[in-house]
């Protein structure tokens, strides 16, 4: 909780402000008095906006009078009829009032229109009265709807108390005269509620004039401090603060509490939080302000005070757009005393508000992110300024870049706490997003960096996620809905809910692909109707194209694309994808076991980009083959020899043949267990182990390519050529050899296993072999594969890993697992 010091002198007084959509038709106005009117506050001083859209209707009223438009008369009618429709609604029979009170001010309205008809040109006194009616139309509306239930209400026009002058900084208050003013005012009247215009004021010469845009909020502020209130309200459209602008993050959350400074920093940068100004005379007099939403009047909303509230850190991420880059550099300005005051000095002359400035500590150049709408007047003010040092070559050049954004990361709690920054930064490398120029003040509450506008979404998303104020959403495609594919989509649906919660880890499935068809969602697919869905999709082809750009997404941080399919076409993308950022997980062994040029583009473009290869399930399907491997090497382990049982099907095969049952036997039964690839001569050729062997080797650094494995296949030449039934019709005549090898295997006192071998040579080789009974293979389990590396550490008792090999939900298993490392790179707890 906030230590929050109590407001000295304090009042009896509570304050409310409500905006213009709190007060937009009859039943809205009822929605407010009926709030005002349930609460258990001793005194209440409420101020009012004019109702939704009014104040830019005057304002539109009064210029289109001004250019003589003939339209203003039949636009101010409409406004006129609008007021009165609200009182009748409001009112009822007690609406005479209000019809005689809004019959004066439209009637006088229209006079000064026509005066300003008459003259041509709106004069600013005009204007100021003109735009502050708004407030003074609704006040009356709902002071008299609380009369008519019995409520004890005075109305106030702030322009009878309130006292106001125009200073550079903006609208200022003439507190003295002002209080002496509301204090005389108040001492008139006991009423427990008083409803204030907002808005309008006075100047020190007694003319109307407002109090600008967002002169309203002031008001509350203003009023508040009048009264030395207890508490400000601000009622609103929205629950309270949210950690980031909801329309660029959809996950952004309510901020239950935060301090003036984070509130002041978070509002700068266009999150819907009060105006710094507005909070000027809440901070001088320490008055707590409440955030809330008039249509869930129960909520609690945000509290902000002066407190610090250290948990979480960082309370929010902002973007402002609409910027750009004004760099100035040169050798000349190393060492010159004064550089820096000519260049700001010169934007000061020229009226350009600085947004953030950078400097590196050589020098050599200043970077200054103004407003795109001046960045060509800061241009020239600059090379006016330094027109001698520009002709000289001391300054070299005075550049601008548009198209900038600056996002703002927010937070009292990130004083003194190491690795803010690191996160910051590390979350907007993994989403891809460059950072242009970086500021930091000495108070470490914001953490300011220049981007690329068209990078906005994805780093706010990439860094709200990074600092856990929402789930680390990745979008996902799968290609390959089959066996393996399915099996992972049922993984993912069965996780989802128990990660989001647990871990922050939004996987959202957005794009399935097969052969022929595809199916995609913005939101995400429903993973709990997906194969209904897909089926119906229709048959119009997959341009992968056009499924990449539908999951890497602008508007989210992260992409990851997982092939299970066994495509060759498909893997042809991996060096795309990875170049673009997209992460790749598969256990399509034709990447890392095809050409080896095609491998080292795959691997090039990930070191490159820094997006994530994960092919672990190529080899050991859910076994942490690859992984071991590698743990091996990057501890500088040597590798002597790698001997494996890489094939569950073949594992099945040979764990089962005893001589019982024909070979032929069995692999009919493996096919219909699922064991085999729909062609089990897939299996039985070799060359699937055979590529793995391959993906190892390369993984040692061996430039290995499958030609290059010496392949004893189990098929006969005969068995090579027709479709896969027709193998299946005569598989029967594989019976015969594999009885007599088994015969020989058997009076060795061995068994046969189909084993992979390589030599740190290079040397590989993948075939049938018989071992003795005390080999490690000769005692594996039914589908089991089995991996023994035999290293410098490990010579004499060769490290092994062993576990089941096939079956589909296996392999997912080994592929989801990559998913999961993948996102705990990008952040997530997992």
């Amino acid at each position: 909780m906030l230590d929050t010091p109590k407001p000295q002198d304090c009042s009896n007084f509570i304050a409310h402000k409500f905006g213009g959509s709190s007060l937009a038709n009859a039943e809205r106005l009822r929605d407010v008095a009926q709030i005002l009117c349930a609460r258990a506050d001793e005194r209440q001083i409420v101020v009012v906006s004019a109702m939704q859209g009014v104040t830019d209707a005057l304002i539109q009223l009064i210029h289109a009078a001004a250019n003589r438009d003939p339209s203003w008369r039949s636009a101010l009618e409409a406004l006129r009829t609008r007021h009165q429709e609200c009182a009748e609604q409001l009112l009822g029979a007690a609406a005479e009032p209000a019809r005689q009170f809004l019959y004066a001010e439209f009637a006088d309205l229209h006079d000064v229109l026509h005066a300003a008809a008459l003259l041509g040109t709106p004069a600013r006194e005009a204007l100021d009265l003109v735009q502050g009616l708004g407030e003074v139309w609704s006040s009356f509306l709902l002071t008299e709807y609380l009369k008519t239930q019995n409520e004890p209400v005075a109305r106030l026009d702030a322009r009878d108390v309130l006292v106001v002058r125009a200073e550079e900084m903006g609208v200022m208050v003439e507190w003295p005269r002002s209080q002496t003013q509301f204090d005389a005012w108040l001492a008139t009247t006991t009423a427990r509620r008083i409803i204030v215009t907002g808005f309008v004021a006075r100047d020190g010469q007694g003319r109307a004039t407002t109090l600008g845009r967002n002169g309203s909020d002031y008001s509350g502020a203003i009023f508040g401090a009048l009264t030395r209130a207890r508490e400000i309200h601000i009622w609103t459209d929205v629950r309270g603060v949210l950690s980031a602008d909801p329309r660029l993050v959809p996950e952004a959350v309510l901020v239950p509490e935060m301090s003036y400074m984070e509130a002041c920093e978070l509002a700068y940068f266009g999150a819907k939080v009060i105006h710094p100004q507005t909070m000027a005379p809440a901070i001088d007099q320490q008055i707590p302000i409440i955030i809330r939403s008039t249509f869930e009047p129960n909520h609690p909303g945000t509290r902000i005070t002066a407190g610090r509230s250290m948990n979480p850190p960082v309370k929010g991420v902002a973007a402002a757009s609409g910027m750009a880059i004004l760099n100035v550099e040169g050798a000349g300005m190393i060492g010159v005393p004064g550089t820096a005051e000519r260049v700001f000095g010169a934007l000061r002359e020229a009226g350009v508000s600085v947004v953030m400035i950078s400097q590196g500590s050589s020098e050599h150049s200043i970077c200054a992110v103004v407003r795109e709408s001046d960045a060509e007047k800061a241009r020239t003010a600059i090379s006016d300024e330094f027109l001698r040092e520009l002709d000289r070559g001391a300054i070299q050049a005075v550049n601008v870049l548009t198209d900038i954004s600056v996002l703002a990361v927010v937070g009292d709690g990130m004083a003194g706490l190491p690795g803010t920054a690191a996160r910051m930064f590390d979350h907007l490398g993994s989403g891809r997003v460059n950072v242009r120029a970086i500021a930091q003040g000495a108070s470490e509450r914001n953490i300011s960096v220049a981007i690329d506008t068209a990078d906005v979404r994805r780093a706010l998303r990439a860094v709200h996620a990074g600092f856990y104020l929402s789930a680390q959403t990745i979008s996902v495609g799968i290609v390959g809905p089959g066996n393996v594919g399915a099996a992972l989509i049922e993984q993912i649906a069965a996780a989802a809910a128990g990660l989001k919660q647990r871990t922050g880890l939004d996987l959202r499935v957005r794009a399935i692909a097969g052969s022929n068809r595809w199916l995609k969602s913005d939101l995400g697919i429903d993973l709990a109707t997906w194969q209904q869905a897909y089926a119906a999709a229709p048959r119009t082809g997959v341009d992968l194209s056009e499924f990449t750009d539908h999951v890497h997404t602008s508007h989210l941080p992260h992409a990851v694309i997982v092939d299970c399919s066994a495509s060759n076409a498909v893997a042809e993308q991996y060096p795309n994808w990875l170049a673009a950022g997209i992460h790749v997980i598969t256990p399509n062994k034709n990447a890392g076991s095809g050409p080896l040029a095609r491998y080292q583009a795959i691997m090039h473009a990930a070191k490159t980009t820094g997006a994530r290869f994960r092919y672990e399930a190529t080899v050991g399907a859910g076994l942490p083959v690859v992984s071991t491997l590698r743990d091996l090497l990057d501890t500088g382990d040597e590798i002597e020899s790698i001997e494996g049982m890489f094939s569950g099907t073949l594992a099945f095969l040979f764990n089962r043949f005893d001589g019982s049952a024909p070979f032929s036997e069995l692999v009919r039964e493996a096919r219909s267990l699922g064991y085999t690839e729909p062609d089990p001569r897939d299996d039985l050729d070799g060359k699937d182990v055979a590529r793995k062997l391959v993906i190892l080797a390369r993984e040692l650094g061996l430039k290995l390519e499958l030609g290059d494995v010496v392949v004893g296949s189990l098929v006969p030449s005969a068995l090579a050529a027709g479709s896969a039934e027709e193998f299946m019709a005569r598989v029967d005549q594989l019976d015969a050899d594999m009885t007599r090898r088994l015969t020989e295997a058997r009076a060795e006192d061995k068994v046969l296993r189909f084993v992979a071998r390589l030599e740190k040579s290079g040397r590989a080789s993948v075939g049938l072999v018989a071992l003795p009974r005390s080999h490690a293979f000769a005692n594996a389990q039914l589908t089991d594969n089995v991996v023994q590396y035999r290293t410098r550490r490990y010579s004499k008792n060769p490290l092994v890993v062993q576990g089941p090999g096939a079956g589909p939900e296996v392999t997912a298993a080994g592929v989801f697992a990559d998913v999961l490392r993948v996102a705990s790179y990008l952040g997530a707890r997992v």
